[in-house]
């Protein structure tokens, strides 16, 4: 690809994130997010190969509906108040149609079962941008929606994902997968979060992306696809393997590592809450 191009779409893929961020008005954070899907998918096309084909189409599906629902509920919320705020959001119907947008944009479960798949048919660097940088902006509607959001529906959300993340990753076998499952049941950890301090779900985004970009890193350098080729980097480079294993107990959540700490931070919260079946549920999820 000619380097003014990918500039151009590396800038772009930038300035959409940064725009959704700072607007305050439905329609220009839904042309942030638009300019986003189509900054990223001459990404995923980088290498012309059938599967990333197929994945960008996917991809480009989903995004597309999610999008659509946004710009569906942010006329209906003007329809009701007479006005695009985004803080100001109280009509039910937009906020449904809302919180399933920014589920699929995510890839929470319930609505995850394109992410593994878009995953497996990117490079290692494409599956990184998407499993970070393009996950910020629906955050960012997550946070300035979030209190028009039921919190019961957020928390079950939430719970739903962790868990389903958490145990269907436990077959995997591709790394790519394995990544994605991860970032599934984190993203439901993140639910769980919003609902209880918007501080610790920064916390907790920054822990996560943090993980993300050194698992990544490391498969990217020792070109790992599966977990068998983690197993045989260990003549090359024991140091760069030794590395790879810690972090990917971090992204599990096991002490005393970075993971555990927003994690033990979640269940300290949800522990004053009169929920304790669902804290011990959220618990379960994370022992895979």
């Amino acid at each position: 690809m000619n380097p003014l191009i990918w500039a151009l779409l590396i800038t772009s893929l930038a300035t959409s994130t940064i725009i959704t961020m700072s607007s305050n008005h439905w329609l220009i954070a839904w042309l942030g997010l638009e300019l986003n899907t189509l900054s990223i998918l001459p990404i995923m096309t980088k290498t012309p190969h059938p599967r990333a084909t197929e994945a960008t189409t996917k991809y480009f599906l989903i995004q597309a509906a999610a999008a659509t629902l946004i710009l569906c509920a942010s006329t209906l919320n003007a329809w009701h108040t007479g006005q695009w705020s985004i803080i100001n959001t109280p009509s039910t119907a937009a906020t449904t149609l809302m919180t399933t947008a920014i589920m699929l944009k995510l890839g929470i479960a319930p609505a995850h079962l394109w992410y593994p798949e878009v995953l497996q048919g990117v490079s290692l660097t494409t599956a990184l941008i998407i499993t970070t940088w393009q996950k910020i902006a629906p955050l960012t509607l997550l946070y300035l929606t979030q209190n028009n959001i039921n919190t019961h529906t957020l928390m079950t959300i939430g719970l739903t994902s962790a868990l389903l993340g958490g145990w269907t990753g436990l077959n995997q076998t591709q790394t790519r997968k394995l990544m994605a499952f991860s970032s599934i049941a984190h993203m439901g950890w993140l639910m769980v979060a919003i609902t209880l301090d918007p501080g610790l779900t920064t916390l907790t985004i920054m822990a996560y992306i943090l993980m993300t970009l050194t698992m990544f890193t490391a498969l990217n350098t020792t070109t790992s696809k599966t977990i068998l080729d983690l197993g045989t980097a260990w003549s090359i480079s024991p140091l760069l393997t030794t590395t790879t294993m810690i972090s990917l107990m971090s992204l599990g959540g096991l002490p005393p590592l970075t993971g555990f700490m927003p994690k033990w931070l979640i269940l300290k919260e949800l522990a004053v809450t009169p929920l304790p079946l669902f804290s011990t549920m959220l618990l379960l999820s994370s022992l895979p």
